[in-house]
């Protein structure tokens, strides 16, 4: 189980010319790692991450998760892989209001056809691995930035994805929440054995991670093996 992004390119059309957003990237992660990409804004970033999910398809090079390239695929296939092997965590949690903890996460495992039953079994074992079974109950408006930023994280392994693809998870929360965050997300990567990729503007929270990589001008620079 693992991510490898081959030789991508990307440009998006910019008046009568096209703008290179990633240029001939590649970028190993093995399962069970966590891997930063940290970078400006407008470095590439975000275009990197939204490759690596399929929700954009670049110009050249190779996406192959788990030993599937994703080449060729249709729209219907590359939304089945995301749906059965991808978590997507989004820079804001964007949760129902109307929802609660619980419900928010069971949305998602029924929509992939798991029974109510099943789907409500493995929310709160998610909850609780997120420090949040306490809280299944309550809705949005009566939980903190940081509470809903887990939930946001439970949402996304609801499926047991092996690829978990995170954006600025921390842009919100203030210096201790946010490496709370960091730290949930380093352990969930190891217990679940998923191949993390961390998008980030904030360096002060990644000695833990496996491995670091800068984008800039869309190409990656400077990685450091952190263990």
């Amino acid at each position: 189980m693992s991510l490898h992004l081959h030789d991508i390119t990307l440009t998006y059309p910019d008046g009568d010319t096209r703008l290179t957003a990633l240029d001939r990237v590649t970028l190993h992660v093995p399962k069970g790692s966590l891997t930063a990409v940290v970078g400006p804004s407008g470095s590439g970033k975000s275009s990197l991450l939204a490759v690596a999910a399929t929700l954009i398809t670049p110009d050249a090079g190779t996406v192959t998760i788990d030993g599937t390239t994703t080449t060729g695929m249709t729209r219907g296939e590359l939304t089945t892989l995301r749906r059965d092997t991808i978590g997507i965590v989004f820079q804001q949690p964007n949760l129902l209001p109307s929802l609660t903890a619980a419900e928010q996460l069971q949305v998602m495992a029924q929509l992939d056809g798991r029974s109510a039953t099943k789907a409500r079994s493995r929310a709160l074992q998610l909850l609780d691995a997120v420090g949040l079974a306490a809280q299944a109950k309550r809705r949005p408006h009566q939980l903190s930035g940081g509470q809903r930023q887990r939930i946001n994280i439970a949402r996304a392994l609801m499926n047991d994805p092996t690829v978990l693809l995170v954006d600025e998870p921390t842009s919100a929360l203030d210096h201790e929440r946010g490496a709370a965050i960091i730290d949930l997300i380093t352990g969930l990567t190891r217990q679940q054995a998923a191949a993390t990729v961390l998008v980030t503007h904030d360096r002060t929270h990644l000695t833990a991670v496996d491995q670091i990589t800068e984008v800039q001008d869309g190409r990656l620079t400077v990685p450091a093996l952190m263990r």
